[in-house]
């Protein structure tokens, strides 16, 4: 189940999205500062987080800096909610790594479409990084075998296909 973490120091708006995202599907966590925030998503690695920019403790891009420098949360897309529709604190946010800014009042479409849209994104590149990790598997797999110059059999291949034949030889000796 997709795991999103809503930081939002408005008791009212943090409870209804998290309303609204538990009825789309989604487990859902609260945070009422960006001080519990950080926490909260070192502790429980949502898919995605959702974060108010103006709040007490740690403001919004405070905590995305945070999160950004934590390797296990750096690459969590990170959505802002914010009533400054100011082009130059959304250009701010981006500038620090937000992947989207909704301004508030946003309808439940836009977060969702936001929501739908970071999650597509992050399973494109965690596909693309999983066909790069078999990728570079296979190819320590053959070259552990084979020479990377010559791409000839090696002395384990060889030595590996003598114990196969041995075991073959005494098992159809029996």
């Amino acid at each position: 189940m997709t795991k999103i973490l809503v930081v939002e120091d408005m008791d009212s708006l943090r409870e209804e999205i998290i309303e609204t995202l538990t009825y789309e599907g989604f487990e859902v966590i609260g945070a009422e500062n960006g001080a519990v925030g950080v926490e909260l998503a070192l502790k429980h690695l949502p898919n995605l987080i959702i974060c108010d920019v103006m709040m007490p403790e740690l403001n919004g891009y405070e905590t995305l800096t945070t999160l950004r420098r934590e390797p296990s949360t750096a690459t969590i897309p990170f959505v802002f909610l914010t009533a400054k529709a100011d082009k130059v604190d959304m250009r701010q946010g981006m500038q620090l790594g937000a992947d989207d800014y909704l301004t508030k009042p946003f309808t439940i479409e836009e977060l969702l479409g936001a929501i739908s849209a970071r999650l597509a994104k992050q399973a494109i590149l965690q596909n693309h990084f999983d066909q790069e990790i078999q990728q570079a598997e296979s190819r320590m797999e053959y070259f552990a075998r084979h020479d990377e110059l010559t791409n000839l059999p090696n002395r384990v291949l060889f030595h590996d296909s003598l114990q196969q034949a041995v075991a073959h030889a005494r098992r159809q000796r029996q």
